[in-house]
């Protein structure tokens, strides 16, 4: 299964290897840091019927432990509310990993490799090499590359397209930016089933089920 290329660094914490960041800054790990995000859904059900919402995410560096393979690693809280002046309310737990030349993120129960280290255009890897959900090859691009969302400008970012596909029958589409010294500041996740029942109907994009999810960015700090 493939997994990504050789180790450039000696470890996570290494910013600059031969002038090629580790990718660590873009996984900050300090106690205390959050980031919120504005989180917009759009949920397709047979029969036409569609459901939108709309919330926010904090998510917060709640604190580091040992693993029990004797690695440092890091528990991340995510609240989350309807608007802004609601109390934050407990969502999940997630738990980062940050080993020699990847960073390892538990999300729903399932690890998934988030990035492989150090980041170059066009390197490749295997984002499910740690569960069991089949290979699927994730591919970075536009690695120290400056981002524009809404009125922030981020100076050094790289993006990593998990999957990029359309066909007549369905779309599947996800896609995540971060941002050096913030995280992620941007997610979209588009996974459709295009009617296919009928000739008239094939190759429209007449949506049949499925999810739109984007994630972006609001502010960031330290608590």
């Amino acid at each position: 299964m493939l997994i990504g290329g050789a180790i450039g660094c000696t470890g996570p914490a290494c910013d600059d290897c031969g002038n090629q960041p580790s990718g660590a800054a873009f996984f900050p790990t300090e106690t205390g840091r959050f980031v919120e995000y504005e989180v917009n859904e759009e949920e397709y059900a047979l029969g036409g019927k569609v459901t939108t919402r709309h919330y926010q995410w904090k998510e917060i560096i709640a604190e580091s432990y040992t693993d029990p393979e004797g690695k440092t690693a890091y528990r991340i809280a995510r609240f989350r509310r309807n608007a802004d002046g609601q109390r934050w309310q407990p969502d999940s737990t997630i738990t980062l990993r940050l080993l020699a030349d990847h960073a390892v993120r538990n999300e729903n129960g399932k690890e998934y490799v988030k990035m492989m280290f150090p980041p170059a255009d066009k390197k490749v890897w295997n984002g499910n090499i740690y569960n069991t959900s089949g290979e699927d090859n994730y591919e970075l691009t536009n690695v120290n590359k400056s981002y524009i969302l809404a009125k922030t400008t981020f100076d050094r970012t790289a993006t990593v397209i998990q999957q990029n596909d359309s066909t007549l029958v369905n779309q599947d589409k996800r896609i995540e930016i971060y941002a050096a010294d913030v995280g992620l500041v941007y997610r979209e996740r588009i996974l459709l089933q295009f009617c296919s029942s009928t000739p008239a109907c094939v190759g429209k994009a007449q949506i049949d089920f499925g999810t739109r999810q984007y994630v972006r960015f609001k502010n960031s700090g330290k608590e």
